[in-house]
């Protein structure tokens, strides 16, 4: 059964969120700001983190940057900011999904079974062969779930890890923002760019030696990204 962290200042939220999410067969872990939520993930194993930025003590945003240092776990943001920066931010601060308040439970439960169903593929690996992907000094075992650049483990979240995985494996071939959306979220690309070009934007800080001169992921103006064999 997979555990999930629900954290917000607002206990009605919270109790919303625990009947939905609880009817789907998941444990509930209840926060009210982010230094309980802090607490809760270095005592016991939660498989995502549900949690709102505006909070007393400890706000969403610190929070997830704190739990980046350590974690990886999925990370879904709440906030009733709705315009593109605010969503940016989340996502420049490590979190792999961004939902507007007020929003439609049925969507945060589907948002979630998405998140798990990418976390947990990319903790199980493979029984058989192995499938390793190269292009200059990066690379990445499949089974495995590890990306290494000149021999040096790289830490992905799941999300930058599938867009990369994508990329690699189709090396030479251009994906458009939408496509790149549609394959990762396994959903319409509606407001995609921004989402996209911020995840662009964290792999190659981790895999390039300059990012603003990438040798792995590069941009075709107009089209789209692509990875080229080296």
């Amino acid at each position: 059964m997979n555990r999930i962290l629900v954290c917000d200042d607002d206990k009605e939220i919270v109790e919303a969120i625990e009947i939905y999410l609880q009817q789907e067969g998941y444990e509930i872990c209840k926060a009210y700001d982010g230094e309980e939520a802090l607490a809760i993930l270095k005592k016991q194993a939660v498989d995502l983190l549900i949690i709102d930025v505006m909070m007393p003590r400890l706000d969403g945003i610190r929070a997830t940057l704190k739990i980046r240092e350590e974690s990886s776990i999925p990370i879904i943001i709440l906030s009733a900011k709705s315009e593109d920066s605010d969503k940016i931010l989340g996502l420049n601060v490590g979190a792999d999904d961004y939902l507007t308040k007020p929003f439609n439970p049925l969507e945060l439960v589907a948002r979630v079974k998405s998140q798990l169903r990418r976390y947990t593929k990319l903790g199980n690996a493979a029984e058989n062969s192995q499938a390793v992907y190269r292009t200059g000094g990066l690379a990445i075992n499949d089974d495995l779930k590890e990306v290494t650049v000149d021999d040096e483990p790289v830490k992905l979240t799941p999300i930058e890890y599938n867009i990369l995985l994508l990329l690699m494996k189709n090396q030479g071939k251009v994906f458009s923002i939408s496509q790149i959306y549609e394959s990762i979220w396994n959903a319409d690309a509606i407001g995609a760019d921004n989402t996209v070009a911020v995840h662009i934007r964290h792999i190659r800080e981790k895999i390039e030696i300059n990012p603003k001169e990438p040798r792995y992921i590069k941009v075709v103006w107009g089209v789209g990204y692509k990875i080229d064999k080296v």
